[in-house]
């Protein structure tokens, strides 16, 4: 029977002695022992994790030009594969009857007619390899997420800094990169003035003599995410979430925050300023099919058109009457007015309801609070034992450095539920009211604000075939419109509840 042979290291492993020669030469003996005649040897440096192989999948492309069975010898199974993704593949072709695996250290033949002992012993083999390589992940992941926490960063050093090695440790870390962090921090002050676009600040950058690692131009999208990052001012972003680093900063957060003002307001839409005609739903729609901003267009100097694109081909264009957008507009706002007797009860609720919303708050800051004193009074006793020598300077660092972490993961979700309830209060009332007039304020408007109106008014705005498409911010009227408001305030039934009356009328 042909046989092909396959040698698989990694580089790490490869470093620990497994040469590819010495697996090849076992191989080899096996074949002469087992009288398989090899056509090809296959010796794969690569790791067996990956989603692509290209080198296994020459293997196996090379196996079905054969047209018989060949026998494919490896050492062991995780010589051939470290995961489930390459069984499929070699099912395949044992059903067909075009390879036969033979795994040398295992003792275990596997084709066509093998039985569910053999098949168990491939499927353990895969399932232990596969282990392995979680464990080695889980320990990456566990180094990783300590160094984070530790305020470490595990990555290139950013623009400014530069990584190093610490001669009292002889363990890597980030120092302020002197020729480059004054450039740094002048790029923060001039674009925080809102004079410079990025484009400009890109060029003056260079003729400050600012280059990227590779000695090129700092570009205008390499400018834009290094305006963005928040590691200069202290703070490290690793998987969406921000963490405290142990580097000296280039910046304050005061001036990172103006530049990230300067740079939303430059990103706001300014459809409107940009055309000859002051249009109503200029900037105001998407188009469902292209997801781009809708245009407007004036035809004969009087007809105005939305311009969108055909759902069911995207090549063509659709021409909306302005006034059928109008008009289903007008229709969404007249359904938010509240009878003079529903408004008031909706706002006693609302006031109710942020009441006892803040009760709620106070419940778990209080909670929160008591979960700080207890690890603010570890820490202390942790001090105590190192001052008392119970417990060695390494121990005592990294217990400090995970209380500290808890301690400040509980002061942000303290800071989030201290939230101005009064303040919500005022601002969903006023909402309520302008809401209710609406409909007037729409018709009797200019176009500015009336387009201001809808932009408060609804979200998620979309034009579909000339269809209005929106999310109103108070999804709550909606829902009022379509029942009697005495009804939607309490239910009766074999468990009934009071009504939003009762309950403002016996607070």
């Amino acid at each position: 029977m042909q046989a092909v042979i396959l040698a698989r290291i990694s580089s790490k492993e490869q470093r620990d002695g497994h040469s590819l020669d010495a697996q090849t030469r076992n191989l080899e003996q096996y074949a002469q022992r087992k009288q398989l005649n090899v056509i090809r040897k296959f010796t794969l440096v690569e790791s067996s994790n990956k989603r692509f192989r290209p080198e296994f999948d020459k293997m196996i492309i090379f196996i079905k030009k054969q047209k018989t069975k060949v026998a494919l010898i490896v050492d062991t199974v995780d010589r051939l594969q470290r995961s489930f993704r390459e069984t499929p593949i070699l099912n395949d072709l044992m059903s067909q009857d075009l390879l036969e695996l033979h795994f040398v250290k295992e003792g275990n033949i596997l084709s066509k007619h093998a039985n569910s002992v053999q098949k168990l012993m491939w499927n353990m083999g895969v399932v232990m390899s596969q282990s392995y390589t979680d464990q080695l992940s889980d320990n990456v992941k566990r180094s990783f997420d300590f160094k984070v926490r530790n305020g470490e960063w595990c990555a290139q050093a950013p623009i400014g800094y530069k990584n190093a090695t610490d001669v009292t440790t002889g363990k890597s870390t980030i120092v302020v990169d002197e020729d480059k962090a004054d450039l740094i921090k002048q790029i923060f002050i001039e674009y925080a003035s809102g004079l410079y676009s990025i484009s400009s600040l890109s060029k003056q950058a260079y003729g400050w003599g600012l280059r990227s690692r590779n000695g090129c131009k700092v570009c205008p999208q390499l400018l834009h995410t290094l305006l963005q990052n928040p590691f200069y001012y202290g703070v490290m972003r690793v998987k969406g979430k921000l963490y405290e680093h142990k580097y000296d900063a280039l910046i304050s957060k005061e001036l990172f925050n103006k530049c990230q003002y300067v740079r939303m307001q430059r990103s706001k839409t300014k459809v409107a300023d940009k055309t000859k005609h002051t249009f109503l739903f200029s900037g105001v729609f998407i188009c469902s099919a292209s997801k781009r901003v809708v245009s407007c267009d004036m035809k004969k100097g009087k007809y105005v058109y939305l311009i969108c694109r055909d759902p069911d081909n995207h090549s063509k264009k659709l021409w909306v009457n302005e006034r059928s957008v109008v008009d289903q507009m007008q229709n969404k706002i007249d359904a938010f007015h509240l009878s003079n007797e529903d408004l008031p009860v909706l706002i006693e609720y609302t006031q109710h309801t942020l009441k006892l919303q803040k009760q709620h708050d106070k419940e778990i800051i209080y909670t929160l609070q008591k979960e700080c004193d207890e690890i603010e009074r570890q820490i202390d006793k942790a001090t105590e034992l190192l001052i008392d020598n119970c417990i060695n300077q390494d121990v005592y660092e990294r217990k400090y450095s995970e209380l500290k972490q808890k301690h400040s993961d509980i002061t942000v979700l303290i800071n989030d539920q201290l939230q101005d309830t009064e303040l919500l209060e005022r601002s969903i009332i006023l909402l309520l009211k302008l809401c209710n007039k609406a409909s007037l304020l729409f018709k009797s408007s200019k176009t500015t604000l009336k387009r201001t109106l809808l932009k408060t008014l609804f979200s998620n705005r979309e034009l579909n075939a000339g269809n209005v498409q929106c999310t109103t911010v108070l999804p709550l009227l909606s829902m009022l419109k379509t029942t009697d408001l005495r009804e939607w305030q309490g239910q009766q039934g074999s468990n009934p509840r009071p009504t939003v009356l009762e309950i403002c009328s016996n607070k």
